[in-house]
Parts: structure tokens; sequence; C-alpha cells
């Protein structure tokens, strides 16, 4: 089974061994400030086609995952710019969120999405032009580091299906908890707005309903919280998938 694997490489050194070892390194984000001084570095990354991209202290910082802080952080893996085919063509986990309406709610799940290694995310809103940037904004720039579409849920979910994935719905109709279902495998996990939820076109498109435990008084988790929930579970299912050769 094929997994879209991104990789967080943390400064010069790691970046020029990824280069010299011929990996697909897809990004560059360089301190602003020594821009000048690694500009070598820079050059090669772009002649691998990679982008480059000047950026603050303080978000390397927030995206590093090691300190002390490095000028410069790089990203191995699949193509963040992959075509909307190849997307659903992979093997892992797809994300569509439809029906939301808060450009920070959106930036958020795009961001949870990315985090847990999803092969790309679908948002079917009637957010404009002014409302995307201020969610993509909210998801820390996480179109830089997969893909992001905004499109129509219908032709996706046909789309979906032909190319293998099963369409699993997260809402409160549904019938058993994440833990009771198999989420490994090519998944297109879908996730409703904050008041309205799923459609309910959208759910008999469906092929499994999940159900989150919710005993408290407060009706329904935040989105990214309810999602972050199942991709947990999904990657603890598989991370106990047995090894080959074990």
């Amino acid at each position: 089974m094929s997994r879209a694997i991104r990789r967080q490489l943390c400064g010069t050194a790691e970046v020029e061994a990824a280069l010299d070892a011929g990996e697909p390194l897809r990004l560059l984000l360089v301190h602003a400030d020594r821009i000048g001084t690694l500009e070598a570095l820079c050059e090669a990354a772009r002649a691998r086609g990679a982008a480059v991209h000047p950026t603050s202290e303080a978000m390397l910082w927030r995206l590093a995952k090691r300190s002390p802080t490095p000028d410069v952080l790089g990203l191995v893996g699949p193509d963040p710019a992959a075509p909307r085919d190849a997307v659903l063509a992979a093997g892992g986990a797809c994300w569509l969120l439809v029906g939301n309406k808060y450009p920070g709610n959106a930036g958020f799940a795009i961001r949870s999405a990315e985090v847990s290694g999803a092969d790309g995310i679908f948002v079917d809103n009637d957010m404009g032009h002014d409302a995307r940037r201020e969610a993509i904004r909210a998801s820390m720039r996480a179109d830089r580091y997969f893909p992001v579409f905004w499109e129509p849920a219908a032709p996706l979910l046909a789309d979906a299906r032909a190319a293998g994935r099963r369409i699993v719905a997260i809402e409160d109709v549904g019938t058993h908890a994440p833990w009771e279902s198999d989420l490994r495998g090519p998944i297109l996990l879908v996730v409703g707005g904050e008041r309205e939820g799923i459609p309910e076109a959208v759910i008999r498109e469906c092929d499994e309903v999940l159900r989150l435990p919710m005993p408290g008084f407060i009706p329904s988790y935040n989105l990214q919280a309810a999602m972050a929930m199942v991709m947990g579970e999904r990657l603890r299912q598989l991370e106990n998938e047995p090894k080959l050769g074990a």
C-alpha cells in the first residue's frame, strides 16, 4: 500500500545530504536574513525543481521539529502541487470538508490534515477569495506542503470512488466509533460544516458513517478536534499493521 510520506529536513546539512542523495526535495524555507549566505544551496534546490521561500525566524521556530531553530527547512516527499487525479490515485487518506462557513476553522482543518500525513484535502464551500486566503493563513500555509483543492463535493465523490477510495463520513448519525472500523487503505474522510453538518446527499454517497462518542452536555466537538480523533485512530491502525517479513 502506497502512503504519501512527507519528511522535514532541519538545517543545511540535512538539505545538502538530501540533494546529494537525489531525494525528491520539494520546498525550502529559508531565513530571510540568510538568503545571501545560503544562495548556493537555494540555487541547487531550484535546479532540482524545489520552490524556495524566504521566511521569518519566528515561522522557522514554529515549524522546526527540533532545536535550535535552523536557518533552513526542507520538505522531501510527494509534490505539494500534484494534480487532483494523482492525489486521488495515491494510497493514503484524503479529506473532504463540506459546508464549512468559517475561514479559521477551515484553516485549522487543513493544517490538521497535513499534520496527519494526508494525501490532500478538498474543500467545498462558498468562501470567496479573501476568505480562502484567511483560511490558508490560519493553516500555517499548509498548501505549500500538501495539495489543497477548492471544489464541489459531488464530482469528487464519484472520482474518489472510481479511484478505489472508500468514502467514510464522520457525523452524529453514525452507527459506530472510529476504532470499530478499518480506516486503513485508500480512503476519503468526510466532515461537515459547523451548523448543518454533512448534507444528506453526501451522506447517501458514503460507504460508512462514523460517530464520535460525545457524552458531555455540549453537543459537538470543534471541527479539527473531531478530525484529530479519527486521524489518530487511523495512524494507530497503520502503526499496528503486520510488517512485511515479520
